[in-house]
């Protein structure tokens, strides 16, 4: 059997494509970062290599996610930089028991953590709710929360305003996915713009009212309504791959009826 050829990735065509996807010009790009337009110019098409300490100066400039910091690192010559591990690993215990305190201290709401696919890493014992009637299939390993939220037999089909929500999510995934670079998400984007949903008339476009704050997310409950907010918080100075792609997403009432009806 043939040996397998492994394609390796060069680093001008890598920074060439976050600088593009930052849409920073390569004169931006070169007063940021201290050095000619010449020489990113020469960065990227290879006639010149740059050093770890420039490969790390760019990557900050352009926001690079640290997994493809590391990339680029590689594809410079030069060995990752940012370690990746299990959250479950005895190293992660600090950030375990950060992630334990805020999902239990936000009882008796529902929170959860998702990493950068939005696979579901953890949640309290009250997001339990948005698994509610949800068929096994959807609940297999590892759990997408935004597959969970707009699947027909899932969220999607107790959504009182799904037209609003889907068209916000769809929005919030198509760019995050634009910026990270991340093709799981693209595609994760395009398999949920395809879900259909007979009866539905989903190019409703949301105005909002003169008393509106923020758009809420409707989902019938047993023979209740709950209207609930979101906000989502990151770790603050990740130096860890996993780490720094986790979030955790915190539901809030929005009005005193869901309050209570969680209380």
């Amino acid at each position: 059997m043939g040996a397998v050829a492994v394609q390796e990735e060069k680093f001008g065509e890598l920074l060439r494509g976050w600088r593009q996807r930052r849409r920073v010009s390569q004169l931006d790009l070169a007063i940021e970062a201290d050095v000619s337009a010449r020489h990113i110019s020469f960065l990227e098409t290879g006639r010149a290599r740059p050093s770890r300490d420039m490969v790390m100066k760019l990557a900050e400039e352009l926001e690079v996610p640290l997994r493809h910091r590391n990339r680029l690192l590689v594809a410079a010559g030069f060995a990752p930089v940012f370690a990746e591990r299990e959250v479950r690993a005895p190293e992660m215990s600090v950030v375990r028991q950060a992630l334990d305190t805020i999902l239990a201290g936000h009882e008796p709401y529902p929170a959860l953590v998702v990493d950068a696919a939005w696979d579901l890493v953890a949640a309290n014992e009250a997001a339990g709710m948005f698994m509610t009637g949800v068929p096994a299939e959807l609940l297999k390993e590892p759990v997408n929360a935004m597959r969970l939220s707009l699947h027909p037999q899932a969220m999607g089909g107790r959504l009182v305003n799904l037209a609003e929500v889907r068209a916000h999510l769809l929005h919030r995934l198509r760019r995050q996915a634009e910026m990270s670079g991340d093709g799981r998400l693209a595609e994760l984007h395009d398999e949920l713009a395809g879900y259909r949903y007979p009866g539905v008339d989903l190019n409703v476009a949301h105005v909002p009212g003169p008393g509106d704050i923020l758009l809420p997310l409707r989902i019938r409950h047993g023979d209740r309504v709950l209207s609930m907010f979101t906000t989502i918080a990151t770790f603050g100075t990740p130096v860890e791959v996993t780490a720094s792609e986790l979030a955790i997403e915190t539901f809030w009432p929005a009005d005193e009826e869901t309050a209570a009806a969680f209380r």
